[in-house]
């Protein structure tokens, strides 16, 4: 057990990392370096979604024969208007920009920075709890060593992630030290989704195809609504292709190679 708490805990070093830069950074991220940094993050989500999420979800469905894509099909669908509701009923704002989406709310724009990571930290912490709940399960599918990858690659976009909260909180105004509080905060909804999503295991089992892809296209509404858009904006939009690239690979290595 020692470990999947371990694992659970993870990606939430990696946002506290992150958010950690705000203490010792003077300036502002630079825009293409913030550019970069969300199309790698963007690249590790896609990756994961595909090599630890759904391909999973396909194998455990493996009985089903050709009908072995219905599970991965439907949770994946479930996932993404889930987020789509989720994006209708939260108040929040993305960066680069003072348009809020979802209710109309008197909330802070600081506020509203902060839910909008948040929002999308939900799947996160899920992918890793269902992955873990099914490794305890004994489920052939999933190792000690592809959860903890699972795990890894999201800790590693997680840490551009806290960096990407916190400096633009200290640039509204905010101290160094709340901005860094406010970016650790983002990410503690990953690990209590993911314990949670662990506790519930006697419910998830039996339908563990269903949220390994719920979790994917959680993530992948996510990089499509909002990563993608922010890393192609501006100039030089080629680098946020260039680090998508990267992520994806470097994903794909850790699944492949620990899993």
């Amino acid at each position: 057990m020692g470990e999947v708490i371990r694992g659970i805990l993870i990606p939430f070093l990696g946002t506290t990392l992150g958010a950690s830069c705000v203490l010792f950074m003077k300036k502002m991220m630079n825009k293409m370096v913030q550019r970069a940094l969300t199309g790698f993050a963007a690249g590790i989500m896609v990756s994961a979604s595909v090599w630890s999420l759904l391909i999973p979800s396909m194998d455990y469905a493996a009985e089903m024969g050709k009908f072995a894509f219905v599970p991965a099909v439907v949770g994946f669908w479930i996932g993404i208007l889930f987020l789509l509701a989720m994006d209708h009923i939260i108040p929040h704002l993305h960066m680069d920009t003072d348009k809020a989406e979802g209710p109309k709310s008197k909330l802070k724009k600081t506020t509203m920075l902060v839910f909008a990571v948040t929002l999308h930290n939900i799947p996160e912490g899920m992918a890793v709890g269902v992955v873990y709940a099914g490794y305890l399960a004994g489920n052939m599918q999933i190792s000690a060593m592809g959860a903890l990858a699972l795990a890894i690659g999201i800790a590693i976009q997680n840490f551009p992630e806290g960096a990407i909260i916190s400096m633009p909180l200290k640039a509204e105004g905010m101290s160094k030290g709340k901005a860094f509080l406010y970016g650790v905060l983002s990410g503690v909804v990953e690990p209590i989704g993911a314990v949670l999503t662990v506790f519930a295991s006697g419910f998830i089992i039996p339908v563990l195809p269903y949220f390994l892809s719920f979790a994917a296209g959680a993530m992948m509404y996510v990089v499509i609504e909002e990563l993608i858009p922010e890393m192609s904006h501006g100039d030089h939009s080629n680098i946020g292709t260039v680090m998508f690239a990267v992520g994806f690979t470097l994903m794909m290595i850790l699944d492949v190679a620990l899993g």
